[in-house]
């Protein structure tokens, strides 16, 4: 779709050589000509006017209007008494209608993607309110480049959050303001390879590309440790050469289990023993149901932890806003690490955010979601239980997603596509393991589904397993038939 202007004449780039032997009124002719046919100017795109396009170029307008009149009489032009000049339909070289937009996913009756917070709840009347108040009471000085680490105000009260609700060791001089998880997990390992470390360990299930994606990118190998109903097997870890691990202690992605705290100590233990750092993801904490808060591991060992944590899951992944605790030994380098990568993320979100925190309106909003989710997980039970009351759920004691375990035999894609065939969106856990699924279903190992209820009303939850009920409590083994 072309730009649509209002007031001021849009700009537009032309180059005249006055020393040239062409008239100036050919090149200039030419040159909206080749605009036109190269794609640089639209159908339906708007022209300045030919008094600004004279102004511009420093020539008589009458030269302008003449140049317009010849492209409109060989139909690159088309103008209209009280509108502006356009590139006219069907102008040689350009496409007389939009190229279409690309085919959009049908839609699904329930689509229970992961990771997708509520994104209708998302209080866009407070994060507006925020912004202008952010905007009218920051100081002129903010508007500059600023420290990497992040508006020094933004680090105290997030800072301030994280202890009072994670019981996080959290110093405003060692947090590092990123843009989202992916870029604070670059960063730190990023940091550790200039430290001497070579490999990166992983929980498996977990987020292998995530994660062995951003292990290459800095130079590091990156390998899987098996997670059980403790949580990641510290044996395991330890068996291997990794001097670094990425886990999700609080709320194990895509499991759901909750890092014992025996294991908690023994993963202490091991940092120790190897000099080596743990990578926090602190992903969903703050939503939790029937059990009791569990706090950062961060907390019980700042000088060996890097806790990544973001907004993605309790405002929405678009604002990109996330940060890091360091610990002191790897806070420089991080620093410099996000210096180099972007000279520091937007202030004006940044302040947004501290002013939401501090106003209250973050904690609102936060409770808000839990009773919408908690909700959403009751209808999700109680839609299991009625339609296929043999599949056992795990996993949800905090977070917005649950995982389903099936009866063997089941062959996932298959499973996958004859419910998007309904209409409905299924996901399953071998996007998460490192390890390809069999070629052929398992008639010993059940097929697990992830399913996402973050961003699935209840009306639509029940409708979608009423509609895969059968799918779910049979097996599926060969394609859906074809429509």
């Amino acid at each position: 779709m072309p730009p649509q202007w209002s007031g001021l004449s849009p700009a537009l780039f032309l180059a005249l050589d006055r020393q040239s032997l062409e008239p100036l009124r050919s090149q200039l002719e030419r040159q909206v000509r080749d605009a036109i046919r190269s794609g640089r100017l639209e159908v339906g795109e708007r022209l300045p006017s030919s008094r600004e396009l004279a102004r511009s170029l420093g020539l008589s307008r009458g030269l302008v209007q003449d140049c317009y009149a010849q492209l409109q009489a060989e139909g690159y032009l088309v103008t209209r008494v009280g509108s502006a000049t356009r590139v006219a339909a069907g102008a040689c070289g350009a496409p007389a209608t939009p190229a279409p937009p690309p085919a959009a996913r049908p839609h699904l009756l329930a689509d229970f993607k992961w990771g997708v917070p509520d994104l209708r709840s998302f209080p866009l009347a407070d994060w507006l309110w925020a912004m202008r108040e952010a905007g009218r009471t920051m100081p002129t000085a903010a508007l500059d480049y600023g420290d990497p680490r992040g508006d020094a105000h933004v680090r105290d009260v997030v800072a301030g959050y994280l202890r009072r609700v994670r019981a996080a060791a959290a110093d405003p001089e060692r947090i590092v303001v990123c843009s989202g998880y992916a870029q604070g997990l670059g960063l730190a390992l990023r940091a550790l390879a200039r430290t001497g470390v070579r490999t990166v360990a992983y929980e498996n299930p977990g987020s292998p590309v995530t994660v062995s994606s951003a292990a290459s990118a800095a130079g590091l190998s990156a390998i899987p440790v098996p997670v059980d109903a403790h949580g990641i097997d510290v044996q395991a870890l330890s068996a291997t050469e990794a001097r670094a691990v990425v886990v999700t202690p609080a709320h194990q992605w895509p499991t759901g289990v909750v890092l014992t705290p025996e294991r908690r100590l023994a993963l202490l233990e091991w940092a120790v023993r190897r000099d080596a750092v743990i990578i926090e993801d602190d992903y969903d904490a703050e939503f939790r149901y029937d059990r009791e808060p569990v706090g950062a591991l961060q907390g019980l060992a700042a000088d060996r932890v890097i806790a990544i944590g973001t907004v993605s899951k309790s405002l929405a992944p678009a604002l990109r806003i996330g940060w890091l605790l360091c610990p002191p030994a790897l806070v420089e380098q991080i620093i410099d690490n996000k210096r180099l990568s972007d000279r520091g993320s937007p202030t004006l979100d940044q302040l947004a955010l501290a002013t939401m925190m501090e106003s209250g309106r973050f904690d609102r909003h936060l409770r808000r979601m839990r009773t919408t989710y908690a909700a959403r997980r009751t209808a999700l039970l109680a839609a299991l239980a009625e339609h296929a009351p043999d599949v056992t759920v795990t996993g949800l004691a905090a977070g917005f997603h649950a995982v389903a375990q099936l009866p063997a035999p089941t062959d996932e894609q298959h499973l996958i596509a004859a419910a998007e065939a309904r209409s409905v969106g299924l996901y399953g856990m071998s996007p998460c393991r490192a390890t390809a699924p069999p070629t052929a279903p398992s008639t010993t190992t059940p097929v697990q589904l992830v399913l996402g209820f973050g961003n699935v009303g209840e009306r639509a939850i029940t409708a979608g397993i009423a509609a895969v009920g059968d799918l779910l409590r049979g097996s599926v083994l060969s394609p859906p038939p074809a429509a």
